[in-house]
């Protein structure tokens, strides 16, 4: 296998153009969540009853998360997970039969809401324990390009800032990551990060995304930001060529600096073992205190405590058509995100406790 690399965002290589967005289909009847206490009715039941024409309708089972709310009857109850159990099957029966809707990119938003994010929620909340800040900053309509550092020596930081946005936003809004070319290449991985939106990390595919108003997630830093040694935690790496830069100045969406806190210390890299790496084709091989000493169990990440901060975006409307070109332009607004990312960064440092509390 050949060194894995980034492909830049300033990559002039032409790529085929797909067809129109097939419309995505968002099923009222998945394996989803239950309503939470913020789509709660705001009546009582006695009122519910009295509107015209209304039948008493059992009230849907709070989440989990919001304890002391309201604890449904059993009939209710048993209600709730009949419904979860019909919709379960329907959605099992469109998955047999191929009665479901994908981009042409590969992402398929019912299977990204209904199945990963709910096997990646368990470790966003319970374990990493996730405080998300300034998501507000993220635009509720439009395209934005999200512009986040990179750390950890595998790349979860990516899949919970992805939960994030999904889980936190007020518009509902998705996240479509850009990926190294190393992550499509590898069998099962590949099919799972296009299913959940992940795309190629070129200019061409990130263009084409913003300017169907998606929100687009980049970590410029790429193997240089995940395969730092852990005594550069929280130092960030080039930014490249400020390829993103031109991106977003081309589509006239925002940048949004994200500052993420707390992935640096999941697998504490102390060594690098570069012959293993070139055997087996990856862009290092990580030593770590518990890896590869305590074999599969040293590939369990510590339990930290993330922050991730969305900072406060930054126009690209006013610039001209021409400025995607300028590269004095774009190398002083890649020194401004790449510095707010940094002040940001420093910034929860100082307030975190504790590493893992």
């Amino acid at each position: 296998m050949a060194d894995a690399k980034v492909i830049p965002f300033d990559d002039d290589r032409s790529r085929a153009g797909g067809s129109s967005r097939a419309a995505r289909r968002r099923s009222s009847a998945g394996v989803g969540r239950a309503p939470g206490p913020a789509t709660a009715p705001a009546v009582g039941t006695a009122a519910v009853s009295a509107l015209p024409g209304r039948q008493d309708v059992p009230r849907p089972k709070e989440e989990s998360g919001a304890e002391g709310l309201g604890r449904p009857a059993p009939d209710e109850g048993r209600g709730g997970w009949e419904r979860r159990l019909a919709g379960g099957l329907a959605f099992l029966r469109r998955r047999v039969t191929g009665e479901y809707d994908v981009d042409e990119f590969g992402y398929d938003e019912e299977l990204t809401d209904q199945v990963l994010m709910s096997l990646l929620r368990p470790v966003y909340e319970k374990y990493f324990r996730v405080e998300v800040k300034g998501i507000e900053n993220i635009p509720s309509e439009g395209g934005a390009l999200i512009v986040a550092n990179h750390s950890g020596t595998l790349p979860l930081d990516g899949l919970m800032l992805q939960v994030a946005v999904h889980d936190n936003h007020p518009a509902d809004r998705h996240l479509r990551l850009l990926a190294a070319d190393l992550v499509f290449m590898l069998p099962v991985v590949n099919e799972l990060a296009r299913k959940a939106g992940h795309t190629l990390a070129c200019s061409e595919d990130a263009e084409r995304l913003l300017r169907r108003g998606e929100v687009v997630g980049v970590m410029p830093e790429g193997f240089k930001g995940i395969g730092k040694p852990f005594g550069e935690r929280y130092k960030l790496q080039r930014f490249g060529r400020g390829g993103f830069v031109s991106t977003a100045l081309r589509a006239g969406v925002p940048i949004v600096p994200c500052s993420i806190v707390g992935a640096e210390e999941i697998y504490p890299m102390i060594g690098n073992s570069k012959t293993l790496a070139r055997l087996l084709g990856f862009p290092y091989f990580p030593i770590t205190p518990t890896f590869p000493w305590l074999g599969p169990l040293g590939a369990v990440p510590l339990p930290t405590k993330w922050t991730i901060q969305f900072g406060e975006p930054i126009s690209t409307s006013g610039y001209p058509v021409e400025a995607a070109e300028d590269p004095m332009l774009m190398f002083n607004l890649t020194d401004q995100v790449r510095e707010q990312i940094q002040h940001t960064l420093y910034k929860l440092l100082v307030q975190r406790r504790s590493v893992f509390f």
